[in-house]
C-alpha cells in the first residue's frame, strides 16, 4: 500500500463527514487526523481535507463529466476520496503518478476497495483531459469560482465592486494571527523570542502581530504560560471597540470560544465580566482558554435571548454582542461553509440576531454600549440590521466605530472589513449607545 493512503482516506472520511454528514470540519477532522502516526500525514491530510472543500464546486462539474455513470446513492466517501484525489493532481505539488496510486490505495481504508479501478480510471481520464475539464467547469459560475450559485449571487449584490475580490479572497490561505498578553509580555519583547520566524504588527490593534508562517500553537514562545493567544486581527477589534474599564460590569454574550472575553480582560483585568454561550461543550472552551491566560470571569450556559433565565437585574455598562451569523467572512478558515450553509439560513440568523439585539438592549445602563459584532460579509446581517434596530429602539445612538483609526469600509451603520483587506478576516461592527 502506498505510503500516502492513510492520509488521503482521512481527508476523504472528513470530506464525506462534512458534505453528507452536515458536521463542520473543525468537528469532523481532529479524530481522523488523530488516526495517523506522523506528523507528514496529518498535515498532508489537513491539507487535503481543506483544499477539497475549497474546491468542491469547481471540482463537481468535473467528476460528473469523468464519471461514466453517476455514483450510486450512499457512496459519500467513494465521492469525497475522488474529490481530494482530484484536488491534489489540479492543485498540489504532488507527482501524478503518486498522486493516483495513494488515492487508488485509500479505496481500501474507506471500505471500498472494489472501487479501486473506477477511482485509477477516473482520476487518470482527468490527467489526459485536464484542459477540457477546466474548460467546462468555467462553463458556469458555481464551478469557475468555487462557490454555489446563491452565495454568488447575494455578494454581487452586496458588493457589486468587490464580490470577484471577496471570493478570490476566500480561497486564499489564511494568515496566523497573535493577540500578544500585554499583561505579561510587550509584544516587541514577545516577537524577540521568535526563531526562524517573523511577526508584523497591526496598524490598529497594539497587542496584533501577524506571523510570515503559521505553526503549531504550542511551538509559540510562552502560549502555555499565557504570553500569547491565536485570535485574527479582525476579531481582535470587537475588545478594542467595548473599551473596557476597571469596575465596569461587562457582557460577552455569545463568548466561546472565548477570546473575545479574554480580551476583554487583558485590557482590563478589573472589569467585572460575564461570560454566556447556550452550548455547554463551548463554553468549556472559554473555561480552558480563561485558566490557560490565568484569567477569571463568570461563565454561563445560557441563551442571551432569554435574560429572564440568567440575567440578575443588575444593569451592564458594556455588552458585546458577537452574533451568531452565517460566517461568510471567514470561509478562507472554514470552507466548509460553502457546503454546510444554505441561502434561507441569511433570513433565519437575521432574526436570531434580531431577537438577541432585542432581549439584550433593556439590560444596558444609561450611557452604556453596546458593540454588535458579525464574521459576516452579508448586509443583511451587518448594516441592515443595526438600521432596522435603531427603528425599533429610538433611544439607541449609533455611533460609527472609527476610535481605532480608519478601519475596513464605512457604512451607514457601522463597518466592513471585506475578507483579505490588510489580512484580516471579514467583520461587520457597530457600536449602538443607551442615550436613556
Amino acid at each position: 500500500m502506498s505510503r500516502g493512503a492513510p492520509a488521503r482516506a482521512a481527508a476523504a472520511r472528513a470530506v464525506a463527514a462534512v458534505v453528507a454528514g452536515g458536521r463542520s470540519l473543525t468537528e469532523a477532522l481532529p479524530a481522523e487526523l488523530a488516526g495517523l502516526d506522523a506528523v507528514r500525514d496529518r498535515a498532508l491530510a489537513q491539507a487535503m481535507a481543506y483544499g477539497a472543500l475549497r474546491r468542491y464546486y469547481r471540482t463537481e462539474p468535473m467528476l460528473a463529466a469523468l464519471l461514466q455513470r453517476p455514483l450510486k446513492r450512499g457512496e459519500d466517501r467513494l465521492r469525497a476520496l475522488l474529490h481530494v484525489g482530484l484536488f491534489q493532481i489540479d492543485a498540489m505539488n504532488v507527482p501524478d503518478h503518486a498522486a493516483v496510486a495513494a488515492t487508488v490505495d485509500a479505496c481500501t481504508l474507506i471500505g471500498r476497495r472494489p472501487a479501486r479501478g473506477l477511482v485509477n480510471a477516473v482520476l487518470r481520464r482527468f490527467l489526459r483531459e485536464r484542459e477540457a475539464m477546466v474548460a467546462l467547469a468555467d462553463e458556469t459560475e458555481s464551478g469557475r469560482y468555487g462557490y454555489p450559485d446563491w452565495l454568488i449571487r447575494r455578494l454581487r449584490a452586496d458588493w457589486p465592486g468587490d464580490w470577484q475580490g471577496i471570493l478570490a479572497a476566500g480561497d486564499e490561505p489564511p494568515p496566523m494571527w497573535l493577540r500578544v498578553n500585554r499583561r505579561r509580555t510587550e509584544p516587541e519583547a514577545w516577537r524577540a523570542r521568535l526563531e526562524d520566524n517573523t511577526a508584523t504588527a497591526s496598524d490598529w490593534i497594539p497587542e496584533a502581530l501577524r506571523l510570515e508562517r503559521p505553526v503549531d500553537v504550542f511551538a509559540l514562545p510562552g502560549f502555555a504560560d499565557g504570553d500569547v493567544s491565536v485570535q485574527d486581527a479582525g476579531a481582535q477589534l470587537a475588545a478594542r471597540l467595548v473599551d473596557p474599564r476597571a469596575g465596569e460590569r461587562i457582557l460577552d454574550a455569545c463568548a466561546a470560544p472565548g477570546g473575545k472575553t479574554a480580551h476583554l480582560l487583558e485590557l482590563a483585568p478589573a472589569a467585572e465580566v460575564l461570560a454566556l454561550d447556550a452550548a455547554a461543550e463551548r463554553l468549556t472552551r472559554v473555561d480552558e482558554t480563561l485558566e490557560r491566560l490565568g484569567l477569571r470571569a463568570r461563565t454561563v450556559c445560557a441563551d442571551a435571548g432569554e435574560p429572564k433565565s440568567w440575567w440578575d437585574g443588575r444593569p451592564f455598562d458594556a455588552i458585546l454582542l458577537d452574533a451568531p451569523c452565517t460566517a461568510s467572512g471567514v470561509i478562507r478558515r472554514h470552507p466548509d461553509i460553502k457546503l454546510l450553509r444554505r441561502d434561507s439560513d441569511v433570513s433565519g440568523l437575521a432574526k436570531q440576531q434580531a431577537r438577541l439585539l432585542d432581549a439584550l438592549w433593556p439590560l444596558l445602563a444609561p450611557g452604556g454600549r453596546l458593540i454588535y459584532v458579525t464574521c459576516s460579509v452579508f448586509l443583511e446581517e451587518g448594516d441592515r440590521q443595526v438600521a432596522a434596530f435603531a427603528e425599533r429602539h429610538p433611544h439607541a445612538d449609533i455611533r460609527p466605530p472609527e476610535s481605532l483609526g480608519d478601519w475596513g469600509r464605512a457604512l451607514s451603520a457601522g463597518r466592513q472589513i471585506l475578507p483579505g483587506a490588510t489580512g484580516m478576516d471579514g467583520f461587520y461592527y457597530a457600536c449602538l449607545v443607551n442615550r436613556l
